[in-house]
């Protein structure tokens, strides 16, 4: 395999000559264009094939992966009413706290295919794959097939992709559509065509109906870049700008238009809102509340001056103990390799598609990172998969183009840099993980630090010997993520907190389960954790204890509809639901088609435990925290005298996460114990709403 480029020559692939006979349909996708080697699509198809084998394996292992969004997916799946709202009961009591886009291929497929493990995650696994492609097809237009297979290789095989490709929370669709997104911008940037940025706007706006305002990160770095660099006038370029945000407004703002304009009454409360406004939702807990860290109902955040619930903010936030290992393997040589192209690129024209092309992607990198390295409110490890996209086209990019200058003593000594860089960072990454493979390390240092001395004289090297160079450098480079990753698909992930890898000193670790609850040991804010910096037993968020508790050795489950020390919910439930009994499932079903919902519960993770195993509606009082105003002890109690809800699954932790003695959810708790009939199944408590208490 010859890593060669076409940045130079600027090259605009023109179309088959009408004249010449069109091949079979599975000839041309076999062969591919006709310039191509003919290794170059046998290899991508096989790149795809990978993947999908890769992420594929073992994924049955997160059964129902983050309950939260697989309770919305069930009940999508049997109401179009919820399917459109994102709502997580089928009875549309409350949506979940974002816009519904993410949802609505896995409700689809478990509609055909019914409710599994699978059909929620094999979407998933799709949205991967397609990322996968997206990434080689912009790279291998202006560069080399050897560059587009390096640059989704590098995408695949990143630990954070591998988990959120086999997740079920918005981040797999939001990074696909962001790199479809820079794909259309730089397809503009070629031939100054505005279907292009209809296009590109069209994908943001989608993505903001995945994960609101975080798809509107890249757009400063990607209007600048076309505003600059486009191949037509000022007027059309503003013009063009001008359709691609309308694009953004009509595709992103149509749901949001129905959904502000639809009445309260007659449709779900929105989740994640204090005043049920979609459009408070969007510019409060999921929009400036992430930066600021004041997130009305949240779990906690303020990171300010540096630090904060959420992990120290900074610079180095990327590299830390806890985020390193799932992103930060390439970041280094992603940089270098950046700046190496536009400095290889500075005497280009203005309107240098290749130039351009670093521009595009590493705009969007850096713009993310900064972003992500000092937001002050809620932050998890997982979220950094939106970097991905953006170090993978860098990182094949890069490689092609000093490749192709390899000759010149800049650009193999940049070269060689980037694989210094790159093997000594693994290493560091590598040996956080003391017991986990330590000959590893080795191996990348070693190995790396060879390949970069081979790199400094490669263009005096023969043909065999310079690709054994390229081979080792290749090697060394991925040897670390690709050991993460393997590890990551080999273990199941559940709840709402998870990560890749295996566990890591100062942070949190993979293990079955995945992930060790919040920053700095995996305690909720103010915990103390018995596990140490480990974040609790086998990798699970430490549950059952409020702010300023001491965790109980990571919420280990008590089998009988609830979890350790949590009692059936309730902060037990804000972090991995609860495990629900056969005879508590059995005491759920019990004539539960007279009422509209069989039960409700406190937090939507617990409520999303007992709807998946029972198959029926069960109402999240306070949403996914337990702190949103719905329903009202009013409401509440206006459901319970029409006979609407049968049980109340006690939380046995006072009313909610952040509820106090006073919210909502804690009056409704106090009522509810105060009136109606105790009944206990094992150890979890449950109160029949339609039987008074006795005295």
């Amino acid at each position: 395999m010859t890593i060669t480029s076409t940045a130079v020559q600027e090259p605009i692939t023109a179309a088959p000559d009408a004249g010449e006979p069109k091949q079979p349909v599975l000839r041309r996708l076999w062969r591919g264009r006709p310039e191509d080697p003919r290794w170059a699509r046998p290899a991508f198809l096989g790149l795809l094939a990978a993947t999908f084998v890769l992420y594929l394996y073992n994924l049955s292992a997160s059964g129902y992966a983050n309950s939260f969004y697989s309770a919305a997916v069930q009940a999508g799946s049997e109401s179009w009413k919820a399917f459109f709202f994102g709502s997580l009961d089928a009875a549309n009591a409350i949506t979940v706290d974002k816009p519904p886009a993410a949802l609505w291929p896995m409700a689809l497929s478990v509609r055909i295919f019914g409710l599994s493990s699978w059909a929620i995650l094999v979407p998933e696994v799709l949205m991967g794959v397609g990322t996968v492609a997206v990434v080689h097809a912009a790279v291998r237009r202006r560069f080399s097939p050897a560059a587009g297979l390096i640059s989704g290789a590098v995408l695949a095989l990143t630990p954070v992709a591998a988990l959120m490709f086999r997740f079920n929370n918005p981040d797999a669709m939001l990074a696909l559509l962001m790199a479809a997104a820079c794909y259309f911008v730089i397809r503009a940037l070629e031939d100054g065509r505005t279907k292009w940025l209809l296009w590109a706007g069209a994908a943001i706006g989608f993505a903001f109906l995945a994960k609101t305002l975080q798809a509107f990160l890249i757009l400063p770095a990607l209007a600048l870049v076309y505003g600059v660099c486009a191949p037509v006038t000022v007027k059309k370029r503003i013009g063009q700008l001008a359709a691609g945000l309308a694009a953004i407004v009509v595709s992103g703002g149509w749901w949001v238009a129905i959904v502000e304009l639809w009445p309260a009454s007659s449709r779900p409360y929105v989740g994640g809102s204090q005043n049920n406004s979609f459009l408070e939702l969007t510019f409060g807990y999921n929009g400036l509340g992430r930066l600021n860290g004041e997130e009305t109902g949240s779990v906690g955040g303020g990171g300010g001056n540096g630090g904060g619930n959420w992990g120290e903010t900074g610079w180095d936030r990327l590299f830390s103990s806890s985020i390193g290992g799932q992103i930060s393997w390439l970041i280094p040589a992603a940089l270098i390799l950046l700046i190496a192209g536009l400095v290889a690129t500075r005497k280009a024209k203005r309107t240098s598609v290749t130039r351009g092309s670093f521009l595009v992607w590493g705009g969007a990198l850096l713009i993310t990172m900064v972003v992500f390295s000092y937001m002050q409110g809620i932050f998890h490890e997982y979220y950094t998969v939106a970097l991905v996209p953006y170090i993978a086209p860098l990182i094949g990019m890069g490689s092609a183009l000093l490749w192709e200058k390899r000759d010149r003593a800049w650009a193999s000594l940049t070269l060689a840099g980037a694989m210094t860089a790159t093997a000594a960072w693994g290493y560091v990454l590598l040996n956080r993980s003391s017991d986990y493979l330590p000959w590893l390390k080795w191996l990348v240092l070693v190995g790396g630090l060879v390949a970069a001395l081979g790199l400094i004289f490669v263009s005096r090297l023969g043909r065999r010997l310079a690709m054994a160079v390229v081979g080792l450098g290749l090697v060394a480079a991925l040897a670390g993520p690709t050991a993460y990753t393997l590890t990551t698909v080999n273990e199941g992930h559940t709840g709402s907190i998870v990560t890749a890898g295996p566990s890591v000193q100062g942070g949190r670790g993979g293990g079955p389960g995945g992930g060790g609850g919040f920053p700095g040991g995996g305690g909720m804010p103010g915990q103390q954790n018995q596990q140490g910096q480990q974040g609790g037993g086998m990798g699970q968020p430490p549950t059952g204890a409020m702010p300023g508790q001491q965790g109980q050795q990571g919420g280990q489950r008590n089998g009988d509809g609830g979890m350790a020390g949590g009692g059936g919910g309730g902060m037990g439930g804000l972090l991995n639901g609860a495990t629900v009994s056969d005879e508590a499932k059995e005491l759920l079903r019990e004539n539960a088609d007279d009422y509209t919902w069989a039960a409700a519960a406190i937090g939507a993770q617990n409520a999303a435990s007992y709807q998946l195993s029972t198959g029926e509606a069960v109402m999240a009082i306070g949403g996914f925290n337990g702190t949103d105003p719905s329903p009202t002890p009013a409401q509440f109690k206006e459901y319970v005298a029409d006979g609407r809800i049968h049980y109340f699954i006690s939380s046995g932790s006072g009313g909610g996460m952040g509820g106090g003695d006073s919210g909502t959810s804690a009056q409704i708790t106090e009522w509810v114990e105060a009136n109606f009939k105790q009944v206990t199944v094992g150890s979890a408590t449950f109160y029949d709403l339609t039987q008074k208490a006795s005295g």
